[in-house]
């Protein structure tokens, strides 16, 4: 059955799977969706059996219609290889009474290389399909992990180039360097102004400049996206849902059908969103678990079934989940207002106009598999400690927020169901903030100090990622002020 791709807002005709990758937003400003999520053809017994890249191809089929067979396995096998340092691809370790699934073993360690390392084949091989002649521009936003995972799988990629913007006080300092040095022909950095939902408002705008298009095209270019608003992005991480499902029937840790939870530190609801199809694809998945940090618009939401913008933006220890916009929401909320693009298109214009909108109650009761749970700057770093003194096991910032959330939401509810949490990031990538978690000693000591101490403290090899850094040249130091973005890409492209 060929699966297409329909706007959320609704306006124009459903596309190609390889169509919406390459145009990354849709034309109407919406986000692409599957005219219906697709069911897994294999029993999950006979995916226990497979190793992830073969695991990878049984579910992007059901979603890449367009592609073939040898596209397909071809895009999997250059994505899923030695980048990653473990054969596995994503571990799932067994710790503290939960299962953490570790998403951080690629070549810039965080969960964003799980579909970053495939993207930049999914889209070439999307432009030869159409046709393409152009060259394709990758505009990216980043709270820091997108950024890096994305310049790494971009670089040097032919017929594309790509620009990311971060905010540049709003960041962690390893997820800075990693940016700034990166090497490649056709890349481009730039730090702005302002925070992670200004950088993104900014490349929305320019997508959806038909202006700016038409100068870009008569000069042999066009904008696709990296970012999560990209199906491209969204469709590999519904693979480590299903695997890791997969792997705890073929440990015996749980029999077929019986439902396990899933708790993911959350931002932009991509990676939550992902485990939602997974559920659809067949995979018995019990709770969803939502989990904030003191950014916890995505908490009030699923209490009061309002959309609120309108607070403080924090910045925290966590900042991939600082964020008060969270785009993919939008896919989450067509698909509850039954699929209705001008209902969900006039609460997209209220969150443009007014920076909130309301679900009806009907809607909200269809997000009863989801729950919010949200963690304070003081709770993230007790976990950190809590868990490396009981377990001996050590955590970034991100996947503590959730660790916190899932023990919270269990003493609450009493629910004895197996649960995975989604490990996003190495704690290599946030070593001041786990490190001082763990003793107040490390207070105010050098990030590459603190490096070596955790590699003492957690018993782990330094990832490359974070060797290479250390003496690296920096290669990209612009800045501008959020109102400056499009002239930066103008002068960039050389428009």
């Amino acid at each position: 059955m060929e699966i297409r791709y329909q706007s959320t807002r609704g306006s124009g005709e459903a596309v190609t799977a390889s169509q919406a990758i390459l145009k990354g937003l849709a034309d109407d400003g919406g986000l692409f969706v599957p005219t219906s999520i697709p069911k897994l053809s294999a029993s999950l017994e006979d995916i226990a059996k497979m190793n992830y890249q073969e695991t990878a191809y049984e579910v992007m089929k059901q979603f890449l219609t367009d592609f073939t067979e040898e596209e397909l396995k071809n895009c999997i096998n250059r994505a899923y290889d030695d980048k990653f340092d473990t054969k596995e691809i994503v571990p799932l370790v067994e710790k503290d009474g939960a299962y953490y699934l570790e998403l951080f073993h690629g070549a810039t360690i965080a969960f964003k290389d799980m579909a970053l390392s495939i993207l930049p084949h999914l889209l070439t091989t999307s432009a030869k399909k159409n046709q393409i002649s152009n060259q394709i521009v990758i505009l990216t936003a980043t709270s820091g992990d997108t950024g890096k995972a994305a310049l790494a799988g971009f670089a040097d990629v032919e017929g594309t180039s790509i620009i990311v913007f971060y905010p540049k006080n709003g960041v962690s300092r390893i997820q800075e360097r990693q940016m700034v040095t990166q090497k490649g022909a056709n890349t481009s950095v730039v730090g702005i102004t302002g925070n992670f939902d200004d950088a993104q408002s900014g490349v929305k705008a320019m997508f959806n400049n038909k202006e700016l298009a038409k100068v870009m095209n008569e000069k042999g270019y066009q904008f696709s996206s990296a970012n999560s608003i990209n199906i491209g992005r969204l469709v590999p991480q519904v693979v480590y849902y299903v695997y890791s499902y997969t792997r705890l029937l073929a440990q015996g840790a749980v029999q077929n059908g019986e439902a396990v939870n899933f708790v993911v530190p959350t931002g932009n609801f991509g990676n939550i969103l992902a485990a939602f199809y997974a559920k659809n694809m067949g995979v018995p998945i019990g709770k969803l678990i939502c989990a904030s940090n003191d950014n916890k618009v995505l908490y009030d939401f699923f209490e009061t079934g309002v959309y609120d913008k309108n607070r403080e933006f924090i910045l925290t220890t966590s900042p991939s989940m600082d964020i008060l916009i969270s785009s993919n929401l939008e896919r989450l909320i067509y698909k509850i207002a039954g699929e209705d693009a001008k209902a969900t298109a006039g609460m997209m214009a209220a969150l443009t106009d007014s920076g909130k909108y309301s679900i009806t109650d009907d809607m909200k009761a269809q997000m009863k598999d989801f729950v919010g749970g949200w963690a304070s700057e003081e709770k993230t770093a007790a976990e950190i400690k809590r868990v490396y003194e009981e377990a001996g096991y050590v955590m970034d910032t991100h996947t503590a927020v959730a660790s916190a959330v899932y023990h919270e939401y269990k003493e609450k509810t009493k629910d004895t169901a197996k649960t995975v949490i989604a490990s996003t990031a190495s704690p290599y990538k946030f070593a001041t903030s786990v490190m001082t978690a763990i003793d107040k000693k490390y207070e105010g000591m050098d990030d590459f100090v603190l490096i070596d101490e955790l590699s003492k403290t957690s018993g782990t090899k330094i990832p490359n990622a974070v060797e290479e850094i250390r003496s690296a040249a920096v290669l990209h130091d612009t800045v501008c002020d959020t109102a400056d973005m499009q002239k930066t890409v103008e002068k960039i492209l050389g428009l």
